[in-house]
């Protein structure tokens, strides 16, 4: 009865963090429907956590309806590939995430390495986790049309492009089958490139990373009148201390094989969600419906395709020996 109650405490405290937060919104870091899959990309805390080696991979075409320009796809478009792997003797698991997130003429390529500590409390496990991330930003200012024809902070300026190296810390608790709450920070060093010139002077422009928070949690309800279907609410803030977006979702799941639910990104865009999983491989897939001013087309929303691969791994089983009983 107490850990039911903690649970109910927990996420309510999420969603009342998410109603007064909903007003403002906007952040460097890409927006992911399907969040609750994607644990090890926003919190390094998770590698490990589960006892299971586990892959994912995700395509985000974010806002289709703007099409393209000069053959560029001038709206968010992100790839990725995360991988957790438990290591015993380390007592916790490694992680590797590697990202690709284009916005216009501005592209940025980050790989993601840390490590999470992972140990029994309570009824679950905690895991803290520390990640170090490798960003090759690059912008092509050459293809960019300002208002002014002889703007000066372009002129003379091309290709550019830096690398940006940073740190992450994360924490993760998730008691199996029931619910999961997660805290971590991005780029906390903030850390900025070298100043980008044109020929003329230094326009003190540089490129840089934004220290961004986030807290999520979820929650599985199975129904006792029929076990067969679970409620799975699921909530996620992010903020940079300035602007804060919140998304919430909810799916209903039949037989852990099969979801659909939806959610709603306050101020942009109301989420469908459906997936499926059979054996050891998860595919899901959501279409965001976008409600902010942006005036998309119905059909020109956000499309997110997802594939995830686990497998358990028997730590606990260790090595056997058989006594002859002709030599006892």
């Amino acid at each position: 009865m107490k850990r039911r109650k903690v649970s109910y405490l927990i996420i309510s405290m999420i969603l009342l963090i998410c109603w007064q937060a909903g007003q403002v919104q906007g952040q460097q870091e890409p927006n992911f429907s399907q969040y609750m899959f994607y644990g090890l990309v926003n919190n390094p805390g998770v590698a490990g956590n589960e006892n299971a080696v586990c892959l994912t991979g995700a395509n985000r075409m974010q806002w289709t309806g703007f099409g393209k320009e000069d053959g560029v796809h001038v709206a968010p478009r992100t790839y990725f590939v995360a991988g957790s792997l438990p290591i015993r003797v380390l007592r916790g698991g490694v992680g590797l995430v590697i990202m690709q997130d284009a916005l216009g003429y501005e592209k940025t390529i980050g790989v993601k390495i840390g490590y999470a500590h992972q140990r029994n409390m309570g009824l679950g496990r905690l895991g803290i986790g520390a990640q170090i991330e490798f960003n090759n930003r690059s912008i092509d200012f050459a293809k960019l049309r300002p208002n002014e024809d002889l703007d000066p902070l372009l002129q003379g300026l091309s290709s550019e492009s830096d690398m940006l190296i940073d740190f992450s810390l994360g924490l993760f608790y998730r008691v199996p089958d029931n619910y999961y709450i997660g805290i971590s920070g991005l780029h906390l060093v903030q850390t900025k490139g070298k100043p980008i010139s044109n020929e003329s002077t230094d326009s003190g422009v540089r490129m840089k990373l934004d220290r961004t928070f986030f807290i999520t949690g979820g929650y599985e309800y199975t129904f006792r009148g029929n076990p067969d279907f679970e409620l799975l609410p699921s909530a996620i803030i992010e903020t940079n201390l300035s602007t804060i977006q919140a998304e919430v979702n909810a799916t209903i799941r039949y037989k852990e094989t099969v979801w659909l639910g939806g959610g709603y990104r306050w101020n942009e865009s109301v989420i469908l969600l459906i997936g499926l999983q059979y054996k050891d491989f998860k595919i899901g897939y959501s279409y965001d419906i976008n409600v902010s001013k942006l005036s998309l087309p119905v059909f020109g929303g956000s499309h997110e395709i997802m594939l995830n691969y686990c497998f358990r791994l028997e730590l606990d089983r260790g090595r056997r020996s058989y006594k002859n009983t002709r030599f006892l």
